[in-house]
C-alpha cells in the first residue's frame, strides 16, 4: 500500500515506448516536455501581463520539479541513447538520465567481480574499466546476437561453478518499429531454470532502482510520480517503491495491461502528453 500523498516534487519518465520508440518519436511528446514557453506582453490597467503564443500549461519543464529519465534499455550505451533523443529533438541532459546499465556497473563494482557480458556491443562504453577476463559473473542484458547455444552454455556452466546471475532486467518483450520483440527476461528465466538459481536483478522493476533513481534529488518517493508504457516494470515497480504510476497507451502498451498489477495503475493516459497535462492540472 502506497503512502499518505505529499506535493509533487519529482516525475520519472520512461524512454523507449513512452517518448520515442527507436527512432520515432511519440506524437507531441517533445513539446510536452519542452523547457520554456514564449510569450507577448499587452498592457492593461498600468501593467504588463504575459499571454502564452502556445500552449505552456502541457509542459513539463515549466513546472517546479524534478524530471529523471528512467530506462532498463540495454542495447546502447548511455551516450549513444542521449544522441539518439537529441536527434529527435528531446531537450535532456545526461545527468538527468539513469539507466540499468548504470545500475548493473555500480552492483559490479560493489562486489568487485569479472562478468561475462551478455549485452549489446553497442553497450560496452557503460563498462569500459570492468574486468572481464577470467569471468566469475555473468550479466544478461538484450544481447540478440549473443543469445545463441553456445554463449548460453557457457554462461550456464559459469553459474553451474558458482558465479551469481545479475539481470540487468527481466523485460519479458519491448516494443520496435516491427512489432514487439522479446526481451531479456526469457533468456535470464531459462539460466535460472536450468542452474535451479535466482538472478539479482538491477533495473526495473526493483525498488533499489526507482530509489537509487531519486538519490541527489530531495525527494522521497511519496513526492514522485512514474510515468511508463510498461505495466509491471515502469508503473507497478514504482509503486511498489511509494510512487504514483501512470500507465500510458503507447509503446508495449497492450489493450487490459492496467488489470495485470494490483494496486491499479493510478491513472492510465493515451499518451505522455496527456500524462503531463493531468500532472500539471491535478497534482501541483
Amino acid at each position: 500500500r502506497m503512502a499518505a500523498r505529499r506535493a509533487l516534487k519529482a516525475v520519472l519518465v520512461d524512454l523507449n515506448g513512452t517518448l520515442h520508440v527507436e527512432d520515432s518519436a511519440v506524437p507531441g511528446a517533445q513539446e510536452a516536455l519542452k523547457r520554456q514557453a514564449t510569450f507577448f506582453f499587452f498592457f492593461f490597467y498600468g501593467m504588463l501581463w504575459p499571454i502564452s503564443l502556445c500552449s505552456s500549461s502541457i509542459r513539463l519543464r515549466g513546472a517546479p520539479l524534478t524530471i529523471r529519465f528512467v530506462t532498463n534499455t540495454t542495447k546502447e550505451c548511455k551516450r549513444d541513447l542521449l544522441d539518439r533523443l537529441t536527434k529527435l529533438g528531446f531537450d535532456i541532459a545526461e545527468n538527468e538520465i539513469f539507466t540499468s546499465l548504470t545500475a548493473a556497473r555500480n552492483l559490479l563494482e560493489q562486489q568487485q567481480v569479472r562478468p561475462l557480458l551478455l549485452v549489446d556491443d553497442k553497450a560496452l562504453p557503460d563498462f569500459t574499466g570492468i574486468a572481464t577476463d577470467d569471468p566469475n559473473a555473468v550479466v544478461v542484458g538484450l544481447a540478440p546476437e549473443h543469445f545463441h547455444y553456445e554463449m548460453m552454455n557457457r554462461a550456464f556452466r559459469l553459474i553451474l561453478d558458482g558465479a551469481p546471475l545479475i539481470a540487468i532486467h527481466k523485460a519479458r518483450y519491448f516494443k520496435k518499429k516491427g512489432g514487439l520483440a522479446l526481451g531479456p527476461g526469457p533468456f535470464v528465466s531459462g539460466l535460472e531454470y536450468a542452474t535451479d538459481t535466482k538472478a539479482t536483478v538491477v533495473g526495473k522493476p526493483e525498488k533499489t532502482f526507482f530509489l537509487e533513481a531519486l538519490r541527489g534529488t530531495d525527494c522521497a518517493p511519496e513526492e514522485a510520480v512514474m510515468i511508463g508504457d510498461d505495466c509491471r516494470d515502469d508503473v507497478g515497480g514504482a509503486q511498489n517503491a511509494g510512487m504514483r504510476g501512470i500507465l500510458v497507451r503507447t509503446g508495449k502498451y497492450r489493450p487490459a495491461d492496467e488489470d495485470k498489477i494490483n494496486p491499479a495503475p493510478y491513472l492510465t493516459c493515451e499518451n505522455f502528453p496527456e500524462a503531463v497535462e493531468h500532472i500539471l492540472e491535478h497534482l501541483l
